[in-house]
């Protein structure tokens, strides 16, 4: 009996094991050629699923909602919240806003990684000025808000948006290479930094010393771009190179490669929400929502038409930071009705439906879009955004596809040219018309070693007649810029802020309300959170729903 039954277990073990080494074998549905096989070109596909969020980010479930629907009166008479059906493409939010913390980090990176660079650490400090006012004595959060440990979970205020901007690229990058060394595709931490064997000889080290040659910090564009390799770079763990041409690092070790974009390792780029992006995740009409019925409207991000709590445990308290009347910021000593006098910490007060803080008080919010009175009744009705700005990374050497960069690493981009794919003999005229002009190195040569003709023929023709706009969605608007500050003062350097602030009254709680501000100001009232773009399926939360069955392609056996 026990012989038997040993017998049977191994037969089964084996059947299984047949089976499911078979389940792994993926193949082309077109070709019917083998995937992650090296003996016939090395293919690749990888297991298709959501990636998750980066660091600090949260699902926001898009869908449809009404733009300005959550506004019921426009004190101010600008009429520029018209109400417009949208819809909102899934993403990821921050769950707060950034702290002094978050930025101090920031600022630590850049005094450590170009200690000399006085005019970029400068440039990144937030304006702690916007504290002063002609008539208060607000000088201690001059010196204290930003810095003093106090502060440190409060959010960060007196950034512009184009520091804003700037933030979200560095925590791009940031995210990701810290995700490559911690998994040993890059060199780690401990060997990036001399792995304690080069005591005193500075940041990089051991892969300094390694490689021969300072090299530039970690940048995703670059990185995919195949421009940061070697040994400064490389880890021990890089993923086997499945290409037949690729060369081996060394004697009897499998060929390696970086990370791609196909990988799905590599998180999306962290960027300021927009506007339509803001408004809805800070509505979340989600919570209100069963069988694509909407239960109840919202005023607030939260649900009822008040600002005080109904939960039993916390009946009265109040759900935000705001000011709750000319003179009352905090309410009467002893009973304090916010528990804050100017900002409070990124995690105070309870969270919305989707799970984020302080989407209404606290800071008012920069978002992406540049301002216009009238965006909601020109944008379109799938993802609504107001500023592209078209752009192109800049080729130093078309004929290899290498970018160039500027002193920090980061590529260079230039406005766009063209509004599609352009051929590859006008890239390389229009590389050597960069080149004329002194914007790139001069060492662009055509496929065949010839130099490329700057006047050629083919580049002419296809960019002739109207020049192509790389601001094809109205950052641009013509505006009269002479009546700049005398009439207006919208311009196309005028950026949207959303939600209320610490100093507001409850009316700018609403999630449809908007303001603006030049990009290159700041405020103590307005700071920022980041997003992400959701790649994939827009449904977060499949299970427990409804869905159609679908067969699996039929495999493919060559006879």
């Amino acid at each position: 009996m026990k012989i038997v039954f040993t017998r049977t277990a191994l037969v089964l073990l084996g059947t299984i094991a047949l089976l499911s080494s078979c389940s792994k074998r993926q193949q082309s549905q077109k070709t019917g050629l083998a995937y992650n096989d090296k003996t016939n070109g090395g293919y690749m596909r990888f297991r298709q699923t959501h990636p998750a969020p980066g660091p600090g980010l949260v699902p926001i479930e898009g869908g449809t909602f009404v733009l300005g629907g959550s506004a019921d009166q426009d004190v101010t008479y600008d009429y520029n919240n018209v109400r417009q059906r949208v819809t909102i493409p899934s993403f990821y939010m921050d769950e707060t806003e950034v702290a002094n913390q978050d930025w101090l980090d920031y600022l630590h990176w850049i005094s450590i990684n170009y200690p000399e660079d006085h005019e970029y650490y400068y440039n990144a400090l937030p304006d702690t000025l916007v504290w002063r006012r002609p008539l208060s004595y607000n000088d201690p959060y001059v010196e204290n808000y930003l810095r003093h440990p106090a502060f440190q979970d409060y959010p960060v205020v007196g950034v512009s948006w184009d520091q804003a901007r700037d933030y979200c690229a560095w925590r791009t990058d940031r995210v990701n290479e810290n995700i490559l060394r911690s998994t040993g595709r890059l060199t780690t931490w401990q060997e990036q930094s001399g792995g304690g064997a080069g005591k005193g000889k500075g940041k990089n080290a051991a892969a300094t010393a390694a490689a021969g040659t300072p090299h530039d910090p970690f940048n995703t564009d670059m990185y995919l771009n195949g421009q940061q390799r070697g040994p400064a770079y490389d880890g021990k763990k890089m993923i086997t190179d499945l290409n037949p041409n690729a060369q081996a690092t060394g004697k009897g070790k499998a060929p390696v490669r970086p990370v791609r974009l196909e990988d799905g390792i590599i998180k999306q780029a962290y960027r300021l929400p927009t506007e339509a992006e803001w408004e809805y995740a800070a509505l979340a009409l989600a919570g209100n929502t069963q069988f694509e019925n909407i239960n109840d409207g919202k005023v607030y991000p939260w649900n009822g038409l008040g600002v005080r709590s109904p939960n039993k445990k916390t009946r009265g308290m109040i759900l935000a930071n705001f000011k709750r009347g000319q003179g009352d910021n905090a309410g009467v000593g002893g009973y304090l009705n916010d528990k804050a006098d100017i900002t409070a910490p990124v995690r105070s007060y309870p969270p919305n439906d989707f799970g984020l803080y302080n989407m209404a008080g606290n800071v008012s919010e920069w978002v992406k879009d540049t301002y216009r009175q009238t965006s909601f009744e020109e944008v379109e009705d799938f993802n609504p955004f107001r500023g592209n700005e078209y752009t192109n990374k800049r080729l130093a050497d078309p004929s290899k596809g290498v970018y160039a960069k500027d002193k920090y690493g980061r590529p260079v981009r230039d406005p766009a040219v063209s509004g599609k794919k352009m051929k590859y003999a006008d890239l390389l005229a229009m590389q050597q018309k960069e080149v004329a002009a002194g914007n790139a190195p001069a060492n662009t040569t055509a496929p065949n070693g010839a130099t490329a003709n700057p006047a050629n023929e083919t580049l002419s023709k296809s960019l002739a007649g109207k020049a192509y706009n790389p601001d094809q969605r109205g950052f641009a608007d013509t505006v009269n810029t002479a009546l700049y500050g005398t009439t207006t003062l919208v311009n196309d350097h005028s950026k949207v802020y959303k939600g209320g602030s610490w100093n507001d009254l409850a009316y700018w709680l609403n999630p449809a309300t908007r303001r603006f501000m030049d990009e290159d100001e700041a405020s103590a009232e307005v700071g920022f959170r980041c997003a992400m773009d959701l790649v994939g399926s827009p449904e977060i939360y499949p299970a427990g729903k409804p869905h159609y069955s679908t067969k699996k392609p039929k495999e493919f056996k060559a006879r």
